[in-house]
């Protein structure tokens, strides 16, 4: 431990500040996640919100980390590790003793993750945002010194040849010590933690560790909608050799089957799929066939199965189900299939043994398609800000419902059986539980009614409190929570929209996959999996390429047709199709203002002036509090050179002060 490198203009930190960790460009993602645990428990030691660290000086204590961090730091997985501390430390809350303090330090590391990215340039952004964590060595490769190159920069990352199901290790750290008490400091600890983030980039490790603050900060979102728009990509072409890397779009060279992977053209295919699965949905119910299976049928099965593989696809290139499970859909989808699915084997059964109730029973329950399908076609309007804002809202007060939920079953429970048992002769079991549900629904007059038929004695006094307790306190208790959960999503609800555009625009647009079929023709390739037995993987994945440009061509012409229409109008004309774009003074293409792609592995060391080359210079470092994003350089110089003037104020003050008492006392 050290404090931060000085130099001329800087800050010099008060003694009392904690001691910043020295980070190699060579440390393991365990080791990096361990060190900065540290500092945060050392730095962070009473409750803070998130906006308190922001704009008020009680974030001063983390200026130390963000300077080091941005002068020094060349590890790739820096903000990943910030952000795998937030999930950490979000775990520790739920049983720590001190409440609200680990999740100030979840905060913290989102902080310091923002005002690292703040001081990068755009290209750099996207290499620290978007490198992937290798995977685990095991302990032989790590004795045997294998470890440290398979967390370089350049990982090989699976591709279609790769199993379907790769091994996971499901085991969780969180279950250990705090950090205080010294938590990762053994490697069976260390390597459980770094086995949750494998294969994940920085931004799918903020998904997964619910870093809306993150999420929704300026440098962020520039990156997110530019994977949106297509301006960044992680394939620009398709070919035997081809490897997946961040980079920035150039419609120039790279290939145009490339763009079936562009988040915004993938949901709008998705919008036109859902509409041709209901069409066949509403055919299939409405022309019923006991006796057989209709065209329309079977294109129903197809339509299914194609969105079932889709859909397996999707939970194989997340990495971790975490992060699959973070999109608000997913349980849509599973539904769709499961009740599909159900459907299918329902159906062929009853045609083979010609049995009218099975076939009456398979018709019933795809029936119950409709519950899921048609919510699910109408998901392009989350993309919007307006309904992304309600969907959260939704979610959160479902979740609350149904923890409240188990308080009234249990009431219910109660009263139930003391009116089964005062109702014997009288009303069944199965008659009373209806009569209850009822009257808990607001039939209240019904209780009454019945109340002396139950028992002349006890039957009115006892349905008198059922009544007062579901209708009056239970019922105007559940709406008082509802509306508690409403007012708090809506506190915050920039941000939990954004989070739910990030969490899509990720999961459309960062799969291994270089050959990514739409639904349904995506059941077409499996013809080819018996094939990998026999054939070499290059022949396999060559021959994956051009049947994919065969099937999709009329799909690439539509988006090439789009793009150049949109590239042939004036920027800023409106085509845009849904999505927060971030509006800024400049209205160029993301693409147009940065650099060709390079590598992370390209970036130099220090320069002799004490700068990266791909950074910032120190002069116009964004240290604005407030989220002010494009202000002047020279007046963020200014800002800066006052800052470590009232810093070294401060010190001085202090040394002054503490002589003069030492005066005093001798």
């Amino acid at each position: 431990m050290s404090r931060p490198s000085t130099f001329e203009g800087a800050p010099r930190w008060p003694t009392e500040y904690p001691a910043v960790p020295e980070i190699a460009n060579n440390d393991d993602f365990g080791e990096l996640v361990r060190k900065l645990s540290f500092y945060f428990s050392e730095a962070i030691i009473l409750p803070h919100t998130f906006e308190e660290l922001r704009t008020l000086p009680l974030g001063r204590v983390l200026n130390p980390l963000t300077f080091s961090l941005s002068d020094t730091c060349h590890h790739p997985a820096i903000v990943s590790a910030l952000l795998s501390l937030k999930a950490h430390f979000s775990a520790l809350e739920q049983s720590s003793d001190e409440p609200g303090v680990n999740e100030a330090r979840g905060y913290a590391c989102e902080y310091v993750a923002w005002q690292f990215l703040a001081t990068l340039t755009p290209r750099d952004t996207i290499d620290f945002l978007l490198y992937e964590l290798p995977p685990t060595a095991s302990p032989n490769e790590n004795r045997s010194g294998i470890g440290h190159e398979r967390n370089a920069l350049h990982s090989d990352a699976p591709n279609e040849e790769s199993p379907l199901l790769r091994s996971a290790r499901n085991s969780s750290y969180f279950g250990t010590d705090s950090v205080q008490a010294g938590a990762m400091s053994t490697a069976a600890s260390t390597d459980e933690f770094t086995a949750q983030f494998e294969n994940l980039s920085a931004l799918e490790i903020a998904a997964v560790s619910g870093s809306k603050k993150f999420l929704s900060q300026r440098p962020v979102q520039s990156i997110i909608n530019g994977l949106w728009r297509g301006d960044i990509v992680f394939w620009d072409s398709l070919g035997t050799k081809s490897v997946k890397k961040p980079q920035l779009y150039n419609y120039k060279r790279a290939d145009p089957f490339c763009r079936l992977r562009v988040p915004r053209y993938l949901k709008i295919f998705e919008t036109i799929y859902f509409m041709v699965f209901l069409a066949l949905y509403y055919a299939v119910l409405v022309h019923r066939s006991d006796s057989h299976v209709t065209p329309a049928e079977i294109l129903l099965y197809v339509w299914i199965a194609g969105f079932a593989y889709d859909e397996f696809g999707e939970w194989v290139d997340a990495g971790q189900t975490s992060f699959y499970a973070s999109d608000f859909w997913w349980t849509w989808d599973i539904s769709i299939v499961v009740v599909g699915t159900i459907f299918a084997v329902l159906r062929i059964v009853g045609v083979k043994t010609s049995s009218d109730s099975t076939i009456e029973l398979a018709y019933d329950v795809l029936g119950l398609e409709a519950v899921f399908l048609v919510p699910r076609i109408f998901s392009l309007l989350s993309l919007n800000p307006y309904f992304g804002t309600l969907i959260p809202c939704l979610k959160e007060m479902t979740k609350d419902f149904v923890k409240f939920l188990s308080l009234v079953v249990i009431l219910y429970l109660g009263f139930l059986t003391t009116f089964v048992l005062l109702a014997r002769g009288t009303y069944t079991p199965r008659e009373m539980s209806w009569i209850l549900v009822k009257v808990f629904f607001g039939s209240s007059f019904l209780g009454f009614d019945v109340a002396q038929e139950i028992s002349p004695y006890f039957g009115p006094p006892v349905m008198l409190i059922f009544i007062a307790l579901t209708n009056i306190l239970l019922i105007t208790s559940l709406i008082s929570l509802l509306s508690n959960s409403l007012s708090k999503v809506l506190d915050h609800a920039r941000d939990e929209y954004l989070f739910i555009y990030s969490v899509y625009v990720l999961e459309a647009s960062s799969s291994n996959r270089l050959t990514y079929f739409l639904p349904p023709l995506n059941l077409i390739p499996l013809f080819l999996r018996p094939f990998r037995l026999l054939l070499p993987s290059d022949r396999l994945r060559s021959t994956r390429i051009v049947l994919l440009k065969a099937t999709h061509l009329p799909f690439v012409a539509a988006i090439w047709a789009y793009e150049h229409l949109a590239i042939s109008r004036k920027p800023g004309s409106g085509l845009s199709m849904g999505g927060p774009e971030t509006h800024t003074s400049s209205k160029r293409p993301f693409r147009a203002s940065i650099q060709p792609a390079r590598t992370l592995a390209a970036q130099t060391a220090a320069e002799s002036n004490g700068r990266t080359s791909g950074r910032a210079p120190l002069g116009s470092r964004p240290q604005t509090r407030n989220g002010a994003g494009d202000g002047d350089p020279q007046l963020k110089s200014l800002v800066l050179k006052l800052t470590a003037q009232v810093e070294e104020l401060t010190v001085k003050v202090s040394q002054l002060q503490e002589l003069r008492e030492a005066n005093v006392a001798a």
